[in-house]
């Protein structure tokens, strides 16, 4: 790493007026705003990007600040080297545009040596492989290691240790993969594999930065006559440990600008807080404060309904966008009897998309949970549309990607004037490009990367580039994790596609029970959750289409109903989500039970039904089960932690079979759920509460 030093931006100072040329009112308010504290509080699709960057450029140029004293923290590297590109465009190079993890270990190698001493400790990019061994020691299911890792992490970035972990979970009503006494013994376990072992992870990184720091006044000296302007993006997403790090970098300073949406808060569930945006003016009462609220993304229709949603919500900082695009189709709202007929309504209408010439890769489907994906992989395949999965291995990562590039590398050192295009084209043959794309999931993901390589030779190409630019340009876009685009369309969860866009997008799968999905219990994850629609919602620039499906098979029962967030707005009537229907009560007062009789022939097909499984179930056990699969995790989840409590075997609850059938009746009240075999006034007196509510829910 360069030392840290003060130097200051030597270029020639010119006249500032040219940065802020093309602004709007409110973009060019944020600009001028030059002095700290400031906070912008933007909307989707409102030039967040291009209103930070020309600040940054205007203070740059107009010589309140130096270049290399400036350090904007992104949360993702790609943003981080958008940022970077669009300050070099604007006469602003040398700024600092890093994520907090990549700024934090540059920091934190580059002082070690001298305040500790030794090597710097090695960075590990995934707690899995000491979690592994961890949990040999603990004796913990391995079947829960990711869910796992996230607990840990959320407990590492909201300062809890694993000494006061239990405790903590109890009082934050948090429900862990494992129960909390063993989660807090994992959790211990891996850090101290973690330490012996002389490893950090992401969240070690930025709690070490901070204690180095505080504990070494020369090093925060030196860090902070180096930095003396902050910018954060997505400031909506910031956890407890990000803020502990960035008050430490400030030390009491307050030339800091922040920029987030309060309508885009998605992962509280991580441990980030939206207060830190929200209480922005409070925290600081000095701020400046200015709003972006023109959307040039999405067209009115998109940004109507956008709004619609977000104010049925319960957020006193919501932000209402106003639509600067012309005007474009209506949103389409679409019911479906099953799932299979919902996909493969997609996949139509994505194919009359593409003969209308809207590109693949201009198009996207989003859905809640990555498990959804199954069905839009295997209808998009029939109709032989090209689709990539968003969240997969990243693409410079990929074996036949890391192949192409050293290949090309190698050719580049030797390159003898050869036409672009055609060398990138013989190299990717090599490895196995072809003029058309193979059938077959794994070949078809080959093809699309190889093919994508060569349309952006294609391209750069038609610049006047030659092999050597083209593999920096690789070298650039890997650094960054900035791959070129795939053609074809995205399947994503509404979490992956935030802060990208598509002029068409499908959000599927929008039923209760999914969306708001069935764990969300309290009315702040609810809310979340609505946040999580208008995120997907406004993704979109001109087509919009939003399905649901009331059954999961073919022929099964329509138990599922829209999504809540869309009532009164799809042009159907709201759907009626009655409260549990009361007993009838007897002369004497007291409730009457009615038992129904267990049924001997199947629902589906009529045939009599063999055992006491299928007579449970109400089915054959050949015939298709439609059952909401969010619900029965729910209901092992229950199920586990009841007999936890109660020291029971968990069959002695219910078997799986009987939650099985509570899965696929979905009963809302109290004779709907005796009408199951096996359930009686005992257990319906013991649990009926729990499960009506858990399905209730669904």
């Amino acid at each position: 790493m360069e030392p840290f030093t003060a130097t200051g931006w030597e270029d020639e100072r010119v006249n500032s007026d040219d940065v802020l040329a093309g602004l709007d009112p409110e973009q060019r308010a944020v600009a001028e705003a030059v002095r700290g504290p400031v906070c912008v509080l933007a909307g989707a699709g409102t030039g967040k990007t291009r209103a930070i960057t020309h600040r940054i450029a205007h203070a740059v140029r107009s010589g309140y600040v130096d270049s290399p004293s400036v350090l904007a923290v992104t949360f993702t590297t790609r943003a981080a080297g958008e940022l970077r590109q669009r300050l070099r465009a604007l006469g602003a190079p040398g700024v600092q545009a890093r994520t907090f993890h990549a700024a934090a270990l540059r920091q934190l190698t580059y002082f070690w040596p001298r305040v500790i001493g030794g090597a710097a400790p090695s960075v590990i990019e995934s707690k899995l492989p000491v979690l592994r061994e961890a949990i040999k020691t603990t004796r913990t299911s391995p079947d829960t290691l990711r869910d796992l890792a996230s607990e840990v992490e959320w407990a590492k970035v909201v300062q809890i240790s694993p000494e006061d972990y239990a405790s903590a979970a109890k009082k934050l009503q948090r429900t862990p993969p494992v129960d909390a006494e063993e989660m807090a013994r994992v959790y211990e376990e891996y850090e101290r594999i973690r330490r012996e072992r002389h490893l950090v992870d992401f969240e070690t990184i930025l709690e070490l930065t901070a204690a180095v720091m505080n504990e070494h006044q020369e090093v925060a000296a030196q860090v902070r006559q180096q930095y003396r302007y902050f910018v954060v993006d997505e400031y909506q997403d910031v956890n407890p440990l990000q803020k502990l790090l960035l008050d430490t970098w400030l030390g009491g300073r307050d030339d800091l600008c922040v920029v987030g949406d309060p309508n885009q808060t998605i992962y509280s569930f991580t441990g980030a807080s939206p207060r830190y945006l929200t209480g922005f003016a409070v925290e600081r009462p000095d701020a400046t404060v200015i709003k972006l609220v023109r959307d040039y993304r999405s067209t009115p229709q998109v940004v109507d309904l956008a709004n619609l949603v977000i104010a049925k919500g319960r957020s006193p900082h919501r932000l209402e966008l106003l639509a600067q695009r012309k005007d474009g189709p209506k949103p389409v709202f679409t019911e479906n009897d099953d799932e299979p007929a919902e996909a493969a309504g997609v996949a139509r209408a994505i194919r009359k998309l593409l003969d209308k010439g809207v590109p693949a890769r201009e198009i996207a489907v989003l859905y809640r949970i990555n498990s959804q994906s199954e069905s839009y992989e295997e209808a998009l395949s029939k109709a032989e549309i090209p689709y990539v999965l968003r969240g997969a291995e990243r693409f410079f990562e990929r074996p036949e990607v890391r192949q192409a590039v050293v290949l090309l590398r190698g050719a580049a050192r030797s390159a003898a004037g050869e036409p672009l295009a055609g060398e990138v084209h013989h190299i990717l043959t090599g490895v196995g490009l072809t003029p058309a794309a193979p059938s077959g999931g794994k070949a078809r993901e080959k093809w699309e990367s190889l093919r994508a390589l060569a349309d952006l030779a294609e391209d750069m190409a038609a610049e006047g580039a030659d092999l050597p630019a083209f593999v920096a340009e690789l070298e650039r876009r890997a650094a960054e994790q900035h791959a070129p685009p795939v053609e074809g369309v995205t399947l994503a969860s509404f979490h992956a596609a935030k802060g990208l866009e598509w002029d068409a997008v499908f959000l599927v799968g929008l039923t209760d029970g999914m969306m708001p999905i069935i764990h969300a219990k309290t009315a702040e994850q609810i809310e979340e959750e609505r946040r999580l629609l208008y995120v997907g919602i406004t993704r979109a620039r001109e087509h919009l289409n939003l399905s649901w499906a009331l059954s999961r098979a073919p022929g099964g029962y329509k138990s599922r109903h829209p999504s809540r967030f869309l009532d009164g707005l799809t042009g159907r009537p709201a759907t009626t989500r009655s409260a549990p229907a009361a007993s009838s009560p007897s002369p004497s007062g007291t409730r009457q039970r009615r038992q129904v009789a267990v049924p001997v022939s199947c629902r589906i097909c009529a045939r009599n039904l063999a055992t006491a499984a299928e007579q449970k179930l109400g089915r054959c056990a050949n015939c298709p089960a439609d059952y909401d699969e969010a619900l029965l995790e729910s209901l092992k989840a229950w199920r586990t932690a009841t007999a936890k409590e109660a020291k029971i075997p968990p069959y002695v609850v219910f078997t799986d079979v009987t939650l099985q059938a509570i899965a696929e009746r979905v009963p809302r009240n109290e004779q709907e759920l005796l009408s199951i075999a096996g359930i009686g006034k005992v257990k319906l007196d013991k649990y009926g509460d729990a499960v009506l509510g858990l399905c209730r829910g669904a």
